[in-house]
């Protein structure tokens, strides 16, 4: 009888052990397989482009490398869509690729804040980036990253740059939308060109109040054309797709201009491309490859990321179209970038801080 109860005590205590087994096989076995689901699906991002679209030589243009680099280096899949008009349907395409299953979505340009800050708190779970824009009050734990960059760093270089090479000591600026963005990058060429020629001349002058600004070369043909006859001999542009029609002036008039966001000498036609000095290159492309490549290995982290001179956010362009130009003001240039990497000039972004800049001009 005894004997009896072992037996079926053992039958009993053998069947729970081999079902716990059992279970724990299935269990670890179902782990395996959401992990091989979950690498097998691939990471989708969604780029959205601002209203200059693709093409505008400049920001768009920028993002859409980075966003190539990383399906080519990354394996993710990818998708870029621009808005209609003046951007009325920018909710309705954010909305679209969140509930398409994208996992980032991009927006590019200052236009995307409200929009973006909208989607992040409707969409929590995908993770946004904002290209050169500023949502405020948001930091690590947000799904928003946005993506700064210190232009009026890149901006001082050019500035030194057309004074190096003016001989009127007479150069232009001009600026898309007039706004704190395009300021920064204003007062940035003023403080380099000061920099080296506290006498020179600079003239500026904006586009509109508008986004619009960023998309009309008549009017900067227009305002280029006051400049030069004003006697200004090297002209930068911060206007989009607006700075063609600058460029083109320059061209006509056969004097010196600077691009801005990429580099313009490659877009350019061969007439132009020997009178762009250089460019100053806003690497849009590497802030959004680093997002990217940061999402797909876990560190993705929101707030703010700013890139300058010192971690190669900005710089200038040389290249086989402009080394002839560019060769003899080179070395003072990278002189001028070292010293602000290093902290010795520091770069005013605002008319406070250029006002106390020309303080220190001799």
């Amino acid at each position: 009888m005894k004997m009896h109860k072992f037996l079926v005590l053992g039958l009993a205590l053998l069947l729970i052990i081999c079902f716990l087994i059992g279970c724990g096989q299935e269990t670890e076995q179902h782990k395996k397989e959401q992990k091989q689901e979950k690498k097998a699906k691939k990471i989708k991002v969604g780029l959205v482009y601002d209203i200059d679209s693709y093409g505008d030589i400049s920001l768009n243009d920028s993002a859409y490398t980075g966003l190539k680099r990383a399906e080519k280096e990354l394996g993710v899949e990818i998708t870029d869509l621009e808005p209609s008009g003046g951007g009325e349907d920018i909710d309705q395409i954010l909305r679209i690729l969140a509930e398409d299953g994208y996992d980032m979505i991009f927006g590019v340009g200052c236009i995307f804040a409200d929009h973006i800050q909208k989607a992040a708190e409707d969409f929590p779970y995908v993770k946004f980036g904002l290209v050169d824009g500023i949502i405020e009050d948001i930091d690590s734990n947000s799904n928003i990253s946005c993506l700064l960059f210190k232009e009026y760093e890149g901006s001082f270089l050019a500035g030194a740059a057309a004074a190096l090479k003016s001989e009127n000591k007479k150069v232009g600026f001009i600026g898309g939308m007039k706004s704190p963005l395009i300021e920064k990058i204003e007062y940035g060429y003023l403080a380099g060109a000061k920099y080296i020629n506290p006498k020179i001349e600079v003239y500026s002058d904006y586009i509109g109040t508008t986004e619009g600004a960023f998309k009309d070369p008549v009017k900067a043909k227009e305002l280029a054309l006051k400049q030069i006859e004003a006697g200004a001999d090297v002209l930068y542009h911060a206007s989009g797709a607006s700075g063609v029609g600058m460029i083109e002036t320059a061209t006509e008039n056969r004097i010196l201009s600077i691009g801005m966001g990429s580099d313009q000498s490659i877009s350019a036609i061969d007439e132009q491309k020997r009178y762009i000095l250089t460019s100053v290159l806003k690497h849009v492309d590497i802030s959004v490859y680093d997002t990217i490549r940061a999402f797909t290995e876990g560190r993705f982290e929101g707030g703010y990321r700013v890139f300058g001179l010192a971690d190669d956010g900005v710089g200038y362009a040389v290249n086989e179209f402009n080394e002839y130009l560019i060769a003899d003001i080179q070395p003072p240039l990278d002189e001028l970038r070292h010293k602000i990497i290093n902290g010795e000039i520091k770069v005013p972004s605002n008319k406070a801080e250029y006002d106390e800049f020309l303080k220190t001009l001799k």
